[in-house]
């Protein structure tokens, strides 16, 4: 299986499945010399884990991580950074059920034609639980990007949308809910509907805006490697993300020119952001905003057709412990691949200085 790595200079790569004895990584390139909070990384592993709410999976696990090298003396030492989690809550029998059937919109029946054999407990290395890896690389990105700040927020649950522009939002309330939306009055409309949805035996999808202040002008080439196309790899490459728009994004497919052009300050600045801090492919030095769309987690409790391993149409009804919806858990992983995209781009910024 290709495809486990991520990132140029400041790169991860990721092993292990959801049922197996842990998950981990190896971060290399990471540069020596930063001080590390490792009570901070803990947090924001913290922030994704499972059975932190009643809207969330109720699967019991720690995620507390462990690191094996490449640190020394609260200090990056410049060489791969090795680390796990271990697993401690499996309940693989809760999908003996499908061991030779396809769960609708699962990468069950994929993997099974690509590879010709699949790990049924919790969808193994196409589970979520993968994402817990990129948690830690991307709380070492973040002690390493110091002064950029990465915002991530819910901020829509199904039809249930903020609809304001992230200004006019007071984001050090996102972490003061379980929902994580930063506006406290529709955080309780969305944490009642998630629960009502997971009562019905069914699943719900939202949306992630995330804002990124104080990036360096400069990060990002204008072909193939522009710094919105890396996010939006980064960010699709997370499960269960069907979408991803910067700046303006689709509703700026309805304007004018006149009306979307970002006009100059005298200093360099601009008027307005419609480009979303990144005009070219490189960023301007304004703030960078996005959103991910995220689908309906696919596993749900009602009875579903689908087919069995030999083509035969057969009646299947999802077990154990789920999300009913993931957006809450998901805004640290969100700002995680941010982070580590940015991270990325300053080292080959460097780079090309040096040279």
């Amino acid at each position: 299986m290709a495809g486990n790595s991520f990132g140029n200079l400041f790169k991860l790569v990721s092993f292990g499945e959801s049922h197996g004895k842990a998950i981990g990584g190896v971060i290399d390139g990471c540069p020596s010399g930063i001080e590390l909070d490792l009570e901070h990384i803990q947090q924001e592993l913290d922030r994704r884990k499972p059975g932190q709410s009643k809207i969330v999976t109720q699967r019991k696990e720690p995620d507390t991580v462990e690191f094996y090298s490449g640190i020394f003396e609260g200090q990056t030492t410049g060489t791969p950074i090795g680390f796990a989690i271990h697993n401690t809550n499996q309940k693989s029998h809760d999908y003996s059920h499908i061991k030779d059937q396809y769960r609708p919109s699962h990468a069950d029946y994929t993997y099974d034609q690509k590879y010709g054999v699949r790990d049924y407990r919790g969808g193994g290395r196409s589970s979520a639980r993968e994402t817990a890896s990129r948690v830690v690389a991307g709380a070492i990105a973040k002690q390493f990007l110091k002064d950029v700040s990465i915002q991530a927020y819910v901020s829509a649950v199904g039809e249930l949308a903020l609809n304001k522009p992230y200004q006019e939002l007071d984001l050090g309330q996102t972490e003061s809910n379980i929902v994580r939306c930063p506006d406290p009055e529709m955080a309780r409309t969305m944490e009642d509907y998630i629960k009502q949805i997971r009562k019905e035996g069914d699943t719900v999808g939202g949306v992630i805006s995330c804002v990124i202040k104080n990036v360096p002008i400069g990060l990002g080439e204008p072909a193939f490697d522009k710094l919105h196309a890396e996010l939006g790899k980064a960010m699709l490459s997370i499960n269960a993300v069907k979408g991803f728009e910067y700046g303006s994004g689709f509703e700026g497919s309805k304007l004018k020119g006149s009306q979307h052009n970002d006009l100059f300050n005298e200093d360099g600045t601009t008027q307005s952001n419609m480009s979303g801090g990144i005009q070219g492919g490189i960023s301007n030095g304004m703030d960078i905003y996005f959103n991910v769309a995220f689908k309906p987690v696919a596993t749900i409790m009602q009875k579903q057709e689908t087919i069995n391993n030999k083509g035969e149409k057969v009646e299947m009804q999802g077990k154990g412990r789920h999300d009913p919806c993931v957006v809450p858990r998901a805004v640290v992983i969100v700002e995680a691949m941010a982070a580590m995209v940015l991270a990325d781009y300053m080292l080959m910024a460097r780079t090309n200085k040096k040279e």
